[in-house]
């Protein structure tokens, strides 16, 4: 059995942050990668709102250099999937891989989430082509100013990045499963009452067109059954993230979504010694910047924990 000061569990951009915050603290940060090393930035093409790169970067490529900062400061970064914890015991247990188990005096969590998408074939490979399939309107809404785009989904997030796109775009089709929006009242009429955005009720993607970029879409009627096919440069799946929490269930306080509650103003968790940063943890913002935010902040609050124990 291993014995760590510091565990991190995660690699996006709250992960190496993290650890370069605690390398520096002489915390000897153990980070292991988990299921996706690098996190959702190693599917995003254009990176243009990091700051720090006038002229974007290569989401894969920034999260080289993140790690290559961490490793600079001796974190030890290592392949491997945290698949049982025992958060209760003093200290912590972390079980990688199912078969080797690590003891932790702090652990930090940052397993992010994932995009829920509509796994379609052309959808799943023009994302992987980084050709105009996109979870993030936020992040890469940018890049079809002036041009039409689809976005998918009928929540309240769903509205906010339709909305958003409208004041880009020159037209946004809003493709909605059922004859309603799940979305509150405001939301729902904030994107009836913008001019360049047409909600498609009770409509499905059938396909997303385009053998390198996307050049349109294939929309089924659920109703009629009739079939459209739309002329669109960006597709957008707006439908949810789905938190990597569920090994801490039990342990960890979590909301009816799966996202950790941290105290306020805080990488805090409910249980002392454990600290929480990234998308894991975070439902509103969901940016790469504001994840790195938090994991400074994690790594900040392992340190004073540590230094309270007189470790």
């Amino acid at each position: 059995m291993e014995h760590v000061k510091c565990l991190i569990i995660g690699s996006g951009p709250a992960g190496f942050t993290a650890a370069v915050y605690a390398a520096r603290a002489d915390l000897k940060p153990v980070m292991y990668e988990g299921m996706e090393p690098g996190g959702q930035l190693m599917i995003t093409t254009e990176v243009e709102n990091f700051p720090g790169f006038p002229v974007g970067v290569q989401g894969p490529e920034l999260m080289a250099q993140f790690k290559e900062q961490a490793l600079r400061f001796k974190t030890d970064v290592r392949t491997g999937m945290a698949t049982k914890v025992d958060l209760h015991s003093i200290p912590k247990k972390v079980w990688i891989d199912d078969e080797k188990e690590i003891t932790a005096d702090t652990v930090i969590i940052a397993t992010g989430a994932s995009a829920k998408w509509l796994g379609l074939e052309s959808e799943m490979r023009l994302r992987n082509l980084g050709g105009g399939v996109s979870a993030c309107a936020v992040c890469d809404g940018f890049f079809y100013r002036g041009k039409e785009v689809a976005i998918v989904g009928a929540g309240d997030t769903a509205c906010e990045e339709a909305h958003y796109l409208s004041k880009l775009c020159a037209k946004v089709y809003m493709i909605v499963r059922r004859d309603q929006f799940r979305a509150s009242k405001a939301m729902k009429h904030r994107v009836e009452n913008t001019a360049n955005i047409e909600i498609l009720y009770s409509s499905e993607t059938q396909e997303v067109l385009g053998d390198h970029v996307v050049e349109g879409a294939l929309i089924k009627n659920n109703v009629t059954g009739e079939l459209r096919e739309i002329k669109i440069d960006g597709f957008f799946v707006a439908i949810g993230h789905q938190p990597n929490t569920k090994i801490f269930d039990g342990f960890i306080d979590l909301d009816e979504q799966g996202y950790i509650i941290t105290k306020p103003d805080s990488s805090k968790t409910n249980i002392d010694g454990v600290f929480a940063c990234g998308d894991a943890q975070d439902k509103i913002y969901r940016q790469a910047i504001t994840a790195a935010g938090t994991g400074c902040m994690a790594a900040l609050d392992a340190e004073r924990y540590l230094a309270a124990l007189g470790h």
